[in-house]
């Protein structure tokens, strides 16, 4: 494993901790090099998910792609990284737990929708005029209206 912030190849696992989802040990790392230490996680990769987006391109599950979604929803808001990756989490075990090697982009944007609104009325806005498409001030005022009942 690479150091991710100096490159170096000489990292030691100093603790390894099982996670709540079960496919997944949370490791801490320290760089020999550096001497500056990182988390990892190793996942059981049970079967590869595929995306079918909406213009019917198929291509491979990101979960980095996932959490970029949430973090720049989250941006400038007080919410914790560590819910965030709880909630990336959370969203591809219920992914994998679905038995279905392709998946429709839209049941994702739905996953995400649901979380950011239980984390961040805000951050869910953010999300919600991309993933939904907004033109316009209407649309807005819409979803605003519908998440404050």
């Amino acid at each position: 494993m690479k150091c991710p912030f100096c490159g170096a190849e000489d990292t030691k696992v100093t603790d390894s901790r099982d996670t709540p989802e079960a496919f997944e040990i949370r490791r801490r790392r320290e760089c020999g090099k550096c001497s500056k230490r990182f988390t990892t996680y190793e996942r059981i990769d049970a079967h590869p998910l595929v995306v079918i987006k909406k213009d019917g391109r198929r291509e491979g599950f990101s979960t980095v792609k996932l959490m970029s979604g949430i973090i720049k929803s989250c941006q400038k808001r007080e919410v914790s990284m560590e819910k965030m990756e709880e909630a990336g989490r959370d969203i591809e075990t219920a992914l994998r737990n679905e038995d279905k090697s392709e998946i429709p982009s839209g049941v994702i944007g739905e996953l995400v929708a649901k979380k950011l609104k239980k984390l961040d009325k805000v951050a869910y806005i953010r999300f919600a005029s991309i993933y939904k498409d907004f033109e316009d001030v209407t649309d807005f005022e819409k979803e605003i209206k519908s998440i404050k009942k």
